[in-house]
Parts: structure tokens; C-alpha cells; sequence
């Protein structure tokens, strides 16, 4: 049975076959990796989950153009399957194009639920936050990203040319969360 954990440093090698089943400098959803994160060294890594954790913080400031996040990774057995990120709120690039909340899960553990499992867990976390609905986007063509947003709620706003391509757009009403 899959668990949604905090990031950790100890599943350092765990993450590293994970991106590398992605490729290298393909851009995973709700990881929250940036271009010059170092994730392959040890300490690099454990850097870069300080700095996943303290995202979550909002006595902690976060640079300029992004907001509070709160990440999550999916793992079984302690292996890692995928990741969750939930932001605290939009700003104008997210309320256009990036939503409150990104998942992706790597191609090996796809097609078990894990996405659908990882968003009926962080939904209540954003009712907690206050937040009274969520916007999650997902590709037009993905269509297993549109049957899990569907499946938890979401209900289709548009769809839209974005800077980061043609997008499905969905509100998740969190009044019963």
C-alpha cells in the first residue's frame, strides 16, 4: 500500500531511479525540482529537500514569482513512486496555467491509482489551508490526468492556450473535505 511521506534525504537512491525512469531534465510534476537543484550528490540532495520542506513554512520567505508549497512524495516498500505539491495559492502564471496542486507519478507504477489515491489525501490539506476550491490543470491530451482530476470532484472551466500549452482547466469545490 502506497504512503504519502514529507520528502527525505533517505530515499535519496530511491529518488534517483525514479528520475531516471523519467529522464534526465524531464520536467516532473508536483516535484518541485528547479534547473540547478544538484540532486545527484548526497548533499546536494539533502539541500534540495531542506528545500522542499521549508517551501511548506510561511514564516519562510519564498522567491520572488512563486509561492508557499507543501510537497509530498508517494512511496511504497521505500521506493518512490511519484510526488504531490500543493501551493497555498496563485498567483497569475498558476491561476492561468498551473493550478494549486501538480502530481506525477513515474511510468512504472502508472495505471494503479496512485494519482487518485495522492489527490483524495491532499485535498483536505488545502481545506485546511482555507482554501474553499482548488484549480488543477492537466494537458489536453493526458487522459489519465483528466479521468483522476474528474474522478476527485473536478469540474471543467475551460480549456486554453497557455504558455505552457493547450490545457485543461478544473475548480474542485473542498466544502465536504
Amino acid at each position: 500500500m502506497a504512503d504519502l511521506i514529507a520528502p527525505t534525504a533517505r530515499l535519496h537512491e530511491s529518488w534517483l531511479r525514479s528520475r531516471d525512469e523519467w529522464g534526465r531534465g524531464v520536467h516532473q510534476d508536483g516535484g518541485g525540482l528547479r534547473p540547478g537543484d544538484d540532486v545527484d550528490s548526497p548533499d546536494g540532495f539533502a539541500a534540495w529537500v531542506r528545500r522542499l520542506l521549508s517551501e511548506s513554512d510561511p514564516a519562510v520567505p519564498v522567491p520572488e514569482g512563486l509561492v508557499h508549497c507543501t510537497y509530498w512524495w508517494i512511496v511504497e516498500d521505500g521506493e518512490m513512486l511519484g510526488a504531490i505539491a500543493l501551493r497555498h495559492e496563485l498567483n497569475d502564471f498558476l491561476l492561468r496555467a498551473g493550478g494549486h496542486i501538480g502530481y506525477g507519478v513515474r511510468p512504472s507504477a502508472r495505471r494503479r491509482g496512485l494519482a487518485s489515491f495522492a489527490l483524495g489525501e491532499v485535498l483536505p490539506h488545502a481545506a485546511k489551508l482555507g482554501l474553499a476550491r482548488v484549480l488543477i490543470t492537466c494537458a489536453v491530451a493526458n487522459e489519465g490526468s483528466r479521468r483522476v482530476i474528474e474522478g476527485n470532484g473536478g469540474e471543467l472551466e475551460d480549456i486554453r492556450d497557455t504558455e505552457i500549452g493547450r490545457l485543461r482547466r478544473y475548480w474542485i469545490s473542498l466544502s465536504g473535505s
